[in-house]
């Protein structure tokens, strides 16, 4: 099964909630499932977003079995961690460069990021496209809002600490991305 199917079946099974269908064709329609989910930090080649996406979701189920004080729908968990990134779509653009190979020079692409939409930080990019299709719960839009932890947020920010404490799930997605991007997704 490729990785769109098994992101499809996924979401398909676990998101019932109204909208869902159309989210669904909205990402059929773009780059999500073709597009890398970064530039060079982490699965940087094509269709790395949605690998990325179901990986944050295997290591969401990891920590809700070592936290089962932290409970959510499954429903819930496939929203955030398969939908966390979306904010990516449409922005790689895949360029060629000159690399030397053996003493020879050869083109090779690689992905720079452009962003044609810049609505305010990742995390709330990613909430409002969701939002456009289906309403999500307050715990849904603070973790995905929150996902990126401190690398998306002004120091001085103490809103983060609190939404963690009022949304603990919002911390453990944070956590879920940070271990599939720096660990299953790392560049040995």
């Amino acid at each position: 099964m490729t990785s769109q199917e098994r992101f499809i079946d996924l979401y398909t099974k676990s998101i019932r909630r109204q909208g869902s269908d159309s989210l669904l064709k909205m990402l059929l329609d773009s780059d999500f499932f073709t597009a890398p989910a970064s530039t060079r930090f982490h699965n940087d080649h094509e269709g790395g977003l949605c690998e990325h996406s179901l990986h944050v979701w295997e290591e969401l189920m990891r920590l809700l079995s070592v936290y089962p004080e932290i409970r959510v729908t499954g429903e819930t968990a496939a929203i955030i961690s398969l939908l966390h990134d979306v904010c990516k779509i449409g922005c790689y653009k895949q360029e060629m460069r000159n690399v030397k190979v053996n003493n020879v020079w050869v083109q090779k692409p690689f992905y720079t990021f452009q962003e044609d939409f810049p609505y305010g930080g990742h995390g709330s990019k990613s909430v409002f496209l969701v939002s456009q299709h289906m309403v999500l719960t307050a715990q849904e839009a603070v973790a995905i809002n929150c996902h990126m932890g401190p690398w998306d947020r002004t120091p001085s920010d103490y809103g983060l600490g609190a939404a963690y404490e009022q949304y603990p799930i919002a911390w453990l997605l944070h956590v879920a991305d940070e271990s599939a991007s720096y660990i299953r997704e790392a560049k040995k």
